[in-house]
């Protein structure tokens, strides 16, 4: 596969620029150089074969082929709000959620939450969607939300066609997910949602469900919903 590499700005007409980050990582890592041949995308859903015509300090130059529009997300949006564990792990969840075509990830202040992440480590985190989405092929960037509270995200979901609570006491997913457009799971932290947050869920209507009956890491249980999703509603 070419080497790809995102452009923060839309790519119009036949020139594009990589710059900081990503002209680092083609000329010192990847080691690019004139004339070389990459793939372009600006998360517009596209993605552009590009030839690199010049080199600078912190800017890369580069001659714009074509536009291909390739979809490579999941046929619906699937938004994971998620209490994020600590450390790595934060980044492998995320990782992981961008490989398998999660659209949205939301992190929950929960009760039993045990990160609560700042402006940089979402600015940490957002730069690890990029990494993610130039080696799977993803040419739309999932998106990280600011942090919101169990009740926020449990209110701002009226219009999902599915939405769902996994716990321990769910039931197992006994349905299709075939042809819907929006779907929206809750993940807890390690002590799992209080009674009053799972009432709440409940109240608006979020159906609980089980993922096994073995509990799962936080990181685990986001991987084995998108995958589930994936799944119900690919095949």
């Amino acid at each position: 596969m070419s080497q790809r590499f995102y452009v923060d700005t839309p790519i119009r007409g036949d020139v594009a620029e990589l710059h900081a980050t990503e002209a680092q990582h083609a000329t010192k890592v990847m080691r690019c150089r004139v004339g070389d041949e990459v793939i372009l995308f600006d998360n517009s859903g596209a993605e552009f074969p590009a030839q690199i015509t010049r080199v600078e300090r912190s800017i890369v130059h580069l001659h714009v082929v074509e536009r291909r529009a390739i979809d490579r997300e999941l046929s619906c949006a699937l938004t994971i709000g998620v209490a994020l564990p600590k450390g790595d792990r934060q980044r492998w969840l995320i990782e992981k959620s961008v490989e398998l075509g999660v659209a949205t990830v939301v992190p929950l202040l929960t009760e039993r939450g045990v990160a609560q992440p700042g402006s940089k480590a979402l600015d940490r985190l957002r730069r690890t969607v990029v990494e993610a989405s130039k080696q799977c092929g993803r040419n739309r960037l999932m998106q990280i939300a600011d942090p919101m509270s169990m009740a926020d995200f449990c209110d701002s979901k009226p219009g999902a066609s599915h939405k769902f609570l996994a716990t321990p006491a769910g039931h197992a997913w006994g349905q299709t997910l075939t042809g819907a457009t929006e779907i929206a799971v809750c993940i807890g932290p390690e002590g799992g949602f209080t009674t009053d947050e799972e009432q709440l869920a409940v109240a608006q209507l979020w159906q609980p469900i089980g993922l096994g009956r073995r509990i799962l890491r936080i990181e685990t249980a986001a991987v084995a919903v998108a995958s589930a999703v994936a799944i119900m509603t690919e095949s």
